[in-house]
């Protein structure tokens, strides 16, 4: 079983998305293996975005995810990253398919309402960074 990240970003927690988006996760037949809802602090957002550093847009992404609360997900199941990156979609939600979770919930390019790792090495490095050994499933 393969496993992937997924953040509810601060719009889809302050626009009360959160149960909307773990239902998708359940039909779509994740198992969700850790959760936690946090406040990033900034030395978090930038560590855990560090691949961006030198992008122009990496200090507002640290802002944006700080802004608020986000729910962190640990999931799990067979192909899960390429399965979860269907189910989200495009990073624009303008450019996303319909029915897709950043289509249905996100406002922009940075607040498209979740995250999702891009590889299954990052899938694995990126669940460790919130949840290393505390994993419910294996």
């Amino acid at each position: 079983m393969e496993r992937t990240l997924c953040i509810i970003k601060p719009d889809a927690v302050k626009e009360n998305h959160i149960g909307d988006i773990i239902h998708i996760i359940e039909r779509e037949g994740f198992l969700i293996g850790a959760m936690e809802m946090l406040q990033l602090t900034k030395q978090q957002a930038e560590n855990f975005y560090a691949i961006h550093k030198e992008r122009p847009f990496f200090q507002s992404l640290v802002q944006y995810m700080t802004s608020g609360p986000v729910v962190v997900l640990a999931l799990f199941r067979e192909n899960a990253v390429t399965h979860w990156r269907n189910v989200i979609g495009s990073t624009n939600p303008m450019e996303a398919d319909y029915g897709t979770i950043r289509r249905m919930f996100g406002k922009s390019i940075e607040a498209n309402a979740v995250h999702g790792s891009d590889s299954i090495e990052n899938g694995e490095k990126e669940t460790d960074f919130f949840f290393k050994g505390t994993y419910l499933l294996r």
